[in-house]
């Protein structure tokens, strides 16, 4: 039996959803005389909402493909690209659940391979021209071709494998860091899945030497075709640098960051590290081959599974939120106003303008906190503009939308209005009376509170039907989730258009029960508390606070604490011991920080302040590393049972969410409950019956 034969029965019936991404093959005549070019589009036969994927059965109809065009002739050149807006963006994920052994999954890596090696070895030039979306095998598929062109227009270049928990398996670990350096090759391959899947744009890639020519979307393919006439007809000759300067630095200070980074807890990019340092020297068989073992280690380990889980909460779950009332329902916003010009007020301010396009309207006690703000503003757009995010008309649009009034008559037109004043009840009960007497009766009044009572704050006012929730998360540009609350009274056409708004502010929404601290606070709240009491106890600051590196947390406790400020700590676990005293203690030590005024445990050099860690001393019965991770999770687990009772959310996954997008929860671990779930902390399940989850 042939390799091709042996891939066939492995893989061929092992994922019977499949959505067949076919090879189409047309000729089409060079301009110049340069010859004929067998032009492969790849097209799955959906719109650009159903990207174009790699299964099996994909794979072996794009090698059938290749198979037909390397018995002919008469051709100059072979091209591949996408239908319009995609390229592809790599393998069909729905087939992973479906290997069930090693042998199958070696062989996706084997056969993958196999394929797309055929385009850098056949008799006559390959081109890919890029013409949207290129993420995963979709992009290692171009980086096979000889030679490549991109649309200025690609939203998306990305190898996002190591974020689900792979690695580039296809061939990106060895052909990238060798077209464009390693350093560069292990921002795309690994930094960026590794900062909330960042993904790069067309021209970006260009720049890096992803791409030999860049041209514009409106004549893409007709200028990729006019240029490949040139290089087959010689006129054109593309020079690539060597690039084997600093090798082994890029990997090593990588494998720094990803350590302080991960701490060892997800495998996947300390194999994508050591497969980039064979690279230097390895030849191709070697290094796919390096790369096939990978892949079939990881496929058949937990952390892919968990991180298909969270990719599966975050593309779909996501966008379709749980008990959000009908669209229909939601108002049309024009103006929005803000209570507050600091910081958190501030950066609202520009996200609203920036996305809905609409005035928006800061109020403060005095003119200089206002100048502050609205100052605040118009700078983050001088360096949108420097760093060409966005052009000069748009920047002088920009700070045109984004003024200050001393009074809140300035919201009369107003039709969704936020405070992002102290966190004290009181305060926010007089604003929202003042804000009530200006603003039409349909306007929404909106909430950043990270912790008090929606109910409470709306007791005295003439329509509490129209008071919600929006909490937002800091920094307001960068966190994806917005946590919309519904209080006792809120009407469905108030929070219709709460969900519209997040939806245009491009955010992840997920609603919550007016709780106290809602999901993300409770939680991190309850995290924080079972720390800081083993501290209190007596155990070592340093051991507590590394008691929990294993999960790879993208930061430790007393690092959280000091990025929201032991005030703001102490506010929010003040709240939830009032409301569960039993479960939320109060910590002397963290009392004793605020107190001294000590922005937390840390100096600013990131080593310990001796006398802030001294504040905490004082307990004789010290905990281990151990005892204190087991004591975290259990109270974790405890707190998200009793959550899930109450109602605060529809479901686990939706707790899960929360946490991966509002709290940093990492995407290798599958959300926090089915972690809680498979390493035996929750009994019994958190996931309802029917409910995919990650295997123990």
């Amino acid at each position: 039996m042939s390799e091709l034969e042996n891939w066939r029965a492995l893989l061929s019936e092992h994922n019977a959803d499949e959505v067949v991404t076919k090879a189409l093959v047309r000729d089409v005549r060079l301009p110049g005389g340069a010859g004929t070019m067998a032009l492969i589009t790849l097209d799955n036969g959906f719109d650009h909402t159903k990207p174009n994927t790699f299964g099996a059965h994909g794979l072996f109809a794009l090698n059938g493909a290749l198979s037909e065009i390397a018995a002919r002739t008469d051709l100059a050149a072979v091209g591949v690209t996408g239908k319009p807006f995609i390229f592809a963006v790599g393998a069909d994920l729905t087939g992973v659940a479906a290997v069930t052994s090693r042998e199958q999954a070696r062989a996706v890596g084997e056969l993958g391979h196999h394929v797309f090696r055929r385009l850098a070895e056949l008799p006559i030039p390959s081109f890919a021209f890029v013409n949207g979306a290129a993420m995963g095998g979709g992009l290692e598929l171009a980086l096979h071709c000889d030679y490549r062109t991109i649309s200025a227009g690609v939203p998306a270049v990305a190898l996002p494998e190591c974020f689900l928990g792979l690695i580039p398996g296809w061939g990106g670990t060895q052909l990238l860091p060798r077209l464009i350096g390693p350093a560069n090759a292990i921002k795309l391959i690994i930094e960026n899945p590794l900062s909330q899947n960042r993904m790069i744009k067309g021209a970006q890639a260009f720049e890096l030497g992803v791409a030999d020519a860049m041209f514009e979307p409106a004549d893409f393919l007709e200028e990729s075709l006019r240029w490949a006439a040139r290089v087959v007809r010689g006129e054109v000759t593309v020079s690539r640098p060597e690039r084997h300067d600093g090798w082994a630095k890029a990997v090593a200070d990588a494998r720094f960051l990803v350590d302080m980074k991960l701490r060892g807890a997800s495998p996947a990019p300390y194999r994508a590290l050591d497969l980039i340092a064979l690279a230097e020297t390895a030849g191709r068989d070697e290094g796919f081959a390096a790369e096939d073992t990978a892949i079939a280690d990881l496929l058949m380990g937990d952390e892919v599974r968990a991180g298909l889980y969270s990719f599966d909460l975050v593309q779909r779950r996501a966008k379709r939120p749980a008990g959000a009332p009908d669209a229909s329902l939601a108002r049309k916003i024009t103006k929005v106003g803000i209570v507050g010009a600091g910081l958190m007020a501030s950066q609202m301010a520009l996200l609203f303008a920036r996305r809905l396009e609409v005035p928006v309207v800061l109020t403060d006690l005095d003119q200089v906190r206002l100048d502050k703000g609205v100052g605040y503003v118009h700078a983050e757009v001088d360096k949108l503009l420097g760093k060409g995010r966005i052009t000069a008309d748009q920047a002088n649009r920009l700070r045109s939308l984004v003024t200050g009034s001393l009074t809140k008559d300035a919201f009369a037109d107003a039709d969704f209005v936020i405070e992002a004043v102290f966190e004290d009840l009181a305060v926010k009960q007089q604003v929202f009376r003042e804000v009530e007497a200006v603003v039409a009766d349909t306007a929404v009044l909106a909430t950043n509170t990270s912790s008090l009572s929606l109910t409470e704050m709306g007791a005295g006012l003439a329509h509490p039907e129209r008071l919600v929730g929006f909490h937002f998360f800091n920094p307001v540009a960068v966190m994806p989730l917005l946590e919309i609350v519904r209080g006792a009274k809120t009407d469905d056409a108030t929070l219709a258009t709460a969900f519209a708004v997040g939806r245009s502010l491009k955010k992840s929404s997920v609603l919550v029960k007016d709780a106290p601290a809602f999901v993300v606070n409770r939680l991190l709240t309850c995290f924080m508390g079972q720390v800081v009491a083993a501290v209190d106890e007596g155990t070592p600051l340093e051991v507590a606070e590394h008691a929990l590196d294993g999960l790879g947390l993208p930061m430790t406790p007393f690092a959280l604490l000091q990025l929201v400020g032991p005030a703001v700590g102490q506010h929010v676990a003040e709240t939830l011991h009032a409301a569960f005293p039993d479960r939320y203690g109060l910590s002397e030590g963290l009392a004793k920080l605020v107190a001294a005024g000590k922005p937390g445990v840390y100096q600013p050099d990131f080593t310990l302040d001796p006398e802030a860690v001294a504040l905490f001393a004082g307990g004789t019965t010290p905990s281990t590393a151990e005892q204190v991770r087991e004591r975290v999770l259990t109270a974790l687990a405890t707190e998200i049972r009793i959550m899930l009772d109450e109602g605060v959310v529809a479901a686990a996954q939706d707790i899960d969410l929360c946490m991966i997008l509002g709290a940093g929860w990492p995407f290798h671990l599958g959300g926090i409950t089915p972690y809680l779930d498979r390493t035996g902390i929750a009994q019994p399940r958190f996931l309802a019956p029917g409910v995919a989850s990650v295997p123990a």
